[in-house]
C-alpha cells in the first residue's frame, strides 16, 4: 500500500523509471488513472463508437512514463542526451558527479571532440584552485609584462640596460614592503657579512634595513647631483659609516614611513640615469676605499637590494625568489671582475698566498676557472697574481664549481667559503684565495 492508501503494485518500477528532477504536476496528476476502467478498443480500421471513450482533461505531459525494461535497469552507463552531458562537465571536473554520471560523461568524451576539449580546459582550471602551490607571482612576470608593453609602444626615454637590474630589484622589494603589516616593520633582521677571516653580523629591523639601503644609495645620488639623504657636505663615503650615521641620527626607531623616501630616491636615480644618456654610465661613484663606474654601482645596488630583500623576507616569513637569469648573470659578472683586486688586497694584508708568476699588464696570468652552474651561470677566469693580468683558460691552475645563487650568497657573506664550493680541482691554495676573496666582497 502507498501512503495514501492506494495500491503500490508496480510502484517500485514506476519510481525507478521516473525523471530525476520531475517538473511541476498539473491538477489532473492527482487522479488515480489505474482505477479508471478503460473502454474496449475498436477493431483495427474501424472508428470507435460515439460515446465509447469518456472525455478526460488529463494534460498530455502528466501521463506517467512506462516503467523501464529490466534490461535497461541493468545498464551501468545511463543514456543521457548531449545537452545533459555537457552540463555535467563542470561537476565532472570537480569530481562531484555520481558514479553513473561519471561513467556516462567519460564515455561521451571519447566520441565528442568539443566536449573533450572543454573537459580538459575545466580540469586545468580546477588545478588552479588547489591551495598547496605558491600564490606568489613569477619573479620574471614584471619584466615580461614590461617587455610586451614596450614592444607595442617603446618608451620615449627608455631605462638603460645597465640600470634595468636595479629597477627590477627595487620594484620587487617594494612589492614585498607593500604586503607586510605595520608591526612587521619592527621585526628583527640579522645582517651578515665577512671581515678578513670571520663572519660578522648586526641586528636591526626591517625599517632599519630600508634606511641602510637609502643611506648607501645616497652615494649614487650625490654622483648624479641629486640630494643626499644624509645632507651631503660632511657625510662619510664608507657605506658602513654612512649607515651608522643614518641610524644614529634618527631619534626613534625607523618605521614604515621610511619606505616612501627610499622608493622616491630609487625612482629619481633611475629617471636621472635614463635622461642623462650614455656618458653617465662611466661616471665615477666613490665608496671611500674604492670607486665604481655608475653602471657597476647601480648593479652593486641591485645586488644589495636583492640580498637584503631576502633578509627581510626571512624575517617576516615571506617567499622571495632570485633575480631573473639575465640580471643574476650581470651580478655574478661584476663580482668576478672585482675578484682579482680583492685577491691582491688580501695578499697585501697577508691573508692570501704570495704571487707566483708576475706578468706584464694585459698578459695572460695564472688563473682559477670559476664555473657557475644553473641560474645565471657561465664561465669566468680569475687572475691570481695581479689585477692587471688577464685570466686565461690556458693558464688555469684550478677549477671551482658553484651554483649561481650560492656564489651570490658567498659574495654577500651569507655562507662561509669553506661551505661554498660544490666542486674543486687543482691548486688548493688558489681556490682558497678566490673563495675567501669572494666573501671579502661583502659588507654591511
Amino acid at each position: 500500500m502507498s501512503g495514501d492508501g492506494r495500491e503500490s503494485e508496480g510502484g517500485e518500477e514506476e519510481v525507478r523509471g521516473a525523471r530525476r528532477i520531475p517538473g511541476p504536476r498539473g491538477a489532473a496528476d492527482d487522479l488515480d488513472l489505474e482505477s479508471v476502467p478503460l473502454p474496449p478498443l475498436p477493431p483495427p480500421g474501424s472508428a470507435a463508437p460515439a460515446g465509447s471513450v469518456p472525455e478526460q482533461s488529463v494534460p498530455e505531459q502528466s501521463v506517467p512514463e512506462p516503467p523501464e525494461a529490466p534490461e535497461a535497469l541493468m545498464t551501468s552507463v545511463p543514456d543521457l542526451p548531449h545537452r545533459v552531458l555537457k552540463a555535467l562537465l563542470g561537476a565532472w571536473a570537480l569530481s562531484a558527479c555520481s558514479a553513473e554520471e561519471t561513467a556516462a560523461v567519460e564515455e561521451h568524451l571519447t566520441s565528442c571532440a568539443p566536449c573533450a576539449d572543454e573537459a580538459l580546459r575545466l580540469r586545468d582550471a580546477v588545478g588552479l584552485l588547489h591551495t598547496d602551490g605558491s600564490l606568489d607571482l613569477d619573479p620574471t612576470l614584471r619584466s615580461r609584462v614590461m617587455d610586451g608593453c614596450l614592444g607595442r609602444r617603446p618608451a620615449r626615454i627608455p631605462v638603460p640596460e645597465w640600470a634595468a637590474p636595479y629597477d627590477a630589484e627595487t620594484a620587487r622589494l617594494d612589492a614585498l614592503l607593500r604586503d607586510i603589516g605595520d608591526s612587521e616593520w619592527h621585526a628583527p633582521v640579522r645582517l651578515q657579512w665577512f671581515e678578513e677571516e670571520r663572519e660578522v653580523s648586526r641586528r636591526t629591523t626591517v625599517a632599519g634595513v630600508i634606511g641602510h639601503l637609502m643611506a648607501v644609495d645616497g652615494l649614487l645620488s650625490a654622483a648624479l647631483g641629486l640630494d643626499d639623504p644624509l645632507g651631503g657636505g660632511e657625510a662619510p663615503l664608507d657605506p658602513t659609516e654612512r649607515t651608522e650615521r643614518y641610524w644614529s641620527s634618527t631619534h626613534r626607531p625607523p618605521t614604515r614611513a621610511v619606505r616612501e623616501p627610499w622608493r622616491a630616491q630609487s625612482h629619481e636615480l633611475i629617471r636621472t640615469a635614463s635622461f642623462a644618456g650614455r656618458n653617465v654610465a662611466e661616471a665615477s661613484v666613490s665608496y671611500g676605499a674604492f670607486a665604481l663606474p655608475l653602471q657597476d654601482a647601480l648593479l652593486d645596488r641591485a645586488f644589495e637590494c636583492w640580498v637584503h630583500g631576502g633578509d627581510i623576507a626571512d624575517a617576516v616569513d615571506y617567499p622571495y625568489e632570485a633575480p631573473s637569469a639575465a640580471h643574476l648573470h650581470r651580478m655574478i659578472d661584476l663580482a668576478a671582475r672585482l675578484l682579482p683586486a680583492a685577491v691582491a688586497g688580501r695578499r697585501r694584508s697577508g691573508l692570501a698566498g704570495p704571487a707566483k708568476d708576475l706578468v706584464t699588464a694585459g698578459a695572460p696570468g695564472r688563473s682559477v676557472h670559476l664555473e657557475i652552474e644553473g641560474h645565471g651561470g657561465g664561465d669566468w677566469y680569475i687572475a691570481l697574481d695581479s689585477p692587471a693580468a688577464v685570466g686565461s683558460p690556458e693558464r688555469a691552475v684550478a677549477q671551482v664549481a658553484l651554483d649561481g645563487v650560492e656564489f651570490c650568497r658567498l659574495a654577500a657573506g651569507h655562507i662561509s667559503p669553506v661551505e661554498a664550493a660544490a666542486g674543486q680541482e687543482g691548486d688548493r691554495e688558489a681556490i682558497r684565495d678566490v673563495l675567501f676573496a669572494a666573501a671579502s666582497l661583502s659588507r654591511l
